[in-house]
């Protein structure tokens, strides 16, 4: 019997969601790592600039997705039955109509986009374009699992996503290498896309049975799906302009070195994206049962703070080790810039939960004064661009006074309530 009790304060009876979760996120961006990894070294620099555009087009679009995630997982949190099936039948409307459009723009442009990006081929943005309207789809699934804290079937669409273009990319630019690597990128993409929609909720294609009686107050559910789409495009202007102002600005060879420093440096922001994905929707419903929000977000921030800390400190320590053994020797004339970069990522990385924390109680002001500061970072990109070193140092600065506002603001609000 002491044997037995012995073993069971080691080992805990059963492991809960969140951490099933949190280590399923960390295998899935080990999994992207690993697809941007074999990329830059089986392409080399030049080739990998034109590989880097289509990432860095699919960053940009899991950030509108994540508009469609984020309002579906707040609206699951708060609205049950007839609401619910009427809810979701108005945001997968949007959905479909806002991935048809995007889908079509690309289509249609997409010969100036390959003259404004200078890759070797107009057709890998056409390929992309198609998927469009299946990823929208697949943010609504997501956020109805996040929502509905079902974290486990959530895990599984991110990780059929990963798997299915590591595989089929890497399979395609390895075994059939007739095909343009920016090409099979782009397939490679949009078949994942259809791995990413299962396990699919059905309920989400369902129609609404109720017609007349209006069950849902459609203004609320739009201004915050607008505030929340102006907020993803601020996270699109600082998280992506700067490689789309490097590809314009620098030729092919600096243009990927500079896509491998963003990819290795950008670790500690993707892993951020777990903790977010847990905070918002219990956030939300905390403030629904009248809870106190703090101490949650403060838990969340402590992570990113340990994160951070000790991404910044191995990359300033060790730069040349990380980016030989990330994407080697060819790659190695960006190491001194590596801990600058991570710098300037995690502190983006810690304003952004602040932001989201404020997005998620009502609080909106953090969210423009973020776009402020977006367009200010390409402002100062296109002054000072003389080498990529410049262009580094503009994001540190720009993500320290972002910071600087979102913690005063922060100090601000937390004093208000304590007086009310």
């Amino acid at each position: 019997m002491k044997t037995l009790a012995f073993k069971n304060s080691i080992f805990p009876k059963q492991i809960s969601t969140e951490q099933i979760f949190m280590l399923s996120i960390l295998l899935v961006n080990g999994g992207n790592y690993i697809y941007n990894l074999l990329l830059g070294r089986i392409l080399g620099p030049s080739e990998f600039a034109d590989a880097a555009i289509l990432i860095t087009f699919l960053l940009v679009l899991s950030f509108v997705g994540m508009t469609f995630q984020i309002v579906t997982a707040k609206y699951a949190v708060l609205f049950k039955k007839e609401k619910l099936t009427t809810f979701l039948k108005l945001i997968t409307k949007y959905a479909t109509f806002f991935g048809l459009l995007f889908g079509a723009l690309i289509f249609f442009f997409h010969k100036e986009l390959q003259q404004i990006f200078h890759t070797q081929t107009s057709s890998m943005f056409w390929i992309f374009a198609l998927g469009l309207p299946l990823y929208f789809l697949m943010s609504v699934n997501r956020g109805l699992y996040q929502g509905k804290d079902l974290l486990n079937k959530l895990s599984v669409t991110y990780q059929s996503e990963m798997i299915s273009r590591l595989v089929l990319t890497i399979g395609i630019v390895l075994l059939i290498p007739a095909i343009p690597s920016s090409i099979a990128i782009a397939i490679g993409i949009v078949i994942s896309f259809i791995f990413g929609l299962f396990p699919f909720q059905k309920r989400i294609v369902k129609s609404s049975r109720v017609v007349t009686e209006k069950l849902v107050e459609t203004k609320s559910i739009i201004i915050f799906f607008g505030l929340t789409a102006f907020y993803e495009l601020t996270q699109i202007i600082i998280n992506n302009s700067d490689i789309i102002l490097v590809k314009h600005y620098f030729d092919n060879e600096q243009a990927g070195l500079y896509a491998s420093l963003a990819l290795i440096g950008r670790v500690v922001y993707f892993v951020s994206w777990m903790f977010v994905m847990l905070l918002l929707p219990k956030v939300i419903q905390l403030k629904k049962d009248g809870e106190n929000t703090l101490p949650i977000l403060l838990k969340y921030v402590g992570y990113i703070i340990i994160l951070s800390t000790l991404i910044v400190s191995f990359t300033w320590l060790f730069p040349e080790f990380v980016v030989r053994l990330m994407f080697g020797e060819q790659y190695i004339s960006i190491s001194p810039l590596l801990w600058k970069y991570a710098l300037a990522t995690s502190i983006f990385a810690i304003a952004n939960i602040f932001a989201y924390y404020f997005l998620s109680i009502g609080k909106y002001i953090p969210v423009i004064v973020s776009a402020f500061l977006g367009l200010t970072q390409i402002g100062l990109i296109m002054l000072y661009h003389n080498s990529l070193e410049q262009v580094v140092l503009m994001q540190v600065l720009t993500m320290i006074i972002l910071l600087i506002f979102q913690l005063g603001y922060f100090f601000y609000h937390n004093s208000r309530e304590i007086k009310e």
